[in-house]
């Protein structure tokens, strides 16, 4: 009774954060992928010369975990891991949703190409890095964090991730995700935003 107590609880704040975030969403939409052709395929060139080599999703995409592309393939094995094994649980709990991205692994250059597009947004370096890193310094170069697609995968990851080791890094981006913790330990407390 308490697990199916719990899970309609969880159900009622997955609408809560879906509706929070589809505001998120759409405001962060224009500056999470530069515009460009929709679609996957080997070396399909998108906007600025990012191809899937490069780790691209286009903007309104995502992917599944068992995809074989780049975004998905470089990423360190132990999250890619941690992250299937979080699906599993999720459909034993009765969730027929998968977990999918829409950013995984990103090739610095791509990472430079978000840095530059945020800076004009936000009209500084200073304000920029609040939401984009710079190049290395960025977890998704290194394949260490995945921004999740679905709101009801967030909620989980949030409630659950650390089952996994799996913890939301920044309080300003619900759907990024890192391993930051031991499976079954205490996540971190959330930077702000992205300079934490």
């Amino acid at each position: 009774m308490h697990a199916h107590r719990t899970r309609l609880i969880g159900a009622a704040l997955s609408v809560l954060l879906a509706v929070s975030l589809a505001g998120c969403s759409a405001a962060s939409g224009a500056l999470a992928k530069p515009v460009g052709v929709p679609g996957h395929g080997p070396g399909a060139e998108r906007s600025g010369g990012l191809t899937d080599d490069d780790g691209y999703i286009p903007e309104g995409s995502s992917l599944p975990l068992d995809s074989d592309v780049p975004a998905v393939t470089r990423l360190d094995p132990a999250l890619r891991a941690a992250l299937t094994s979080a699906q599993t649980a999720m459909a034993q709990d009765g969730d027929s949703a998968d977990i999918t991205i829409t950013d995984g692994w990103r090739s610095e250059r791509y990472q430079e190409s978000l840095f530059a597009q945020a800076v004009t947004k936000y009209g500084s370096e200073e304000e920029a890095v609040k939401w984009v890193k710079r190049g290395r310094d960025s977890a998704h170069v290194r394949g260490e964090a995945v921004d999740i697609a679905d709101a009801g995968a967030m909620d989980f990851l949030n409630r659950f991730g650390n089952e996994w080791g799996l913890c939301q890094v920044y309080a300003n981006e619900a759907w990024h995700f890192e391993l930051r913790t031991a499976p079954g330990g205490v996540c971190p407390a959330q930077s702000p935003d992205g300079r934490g």
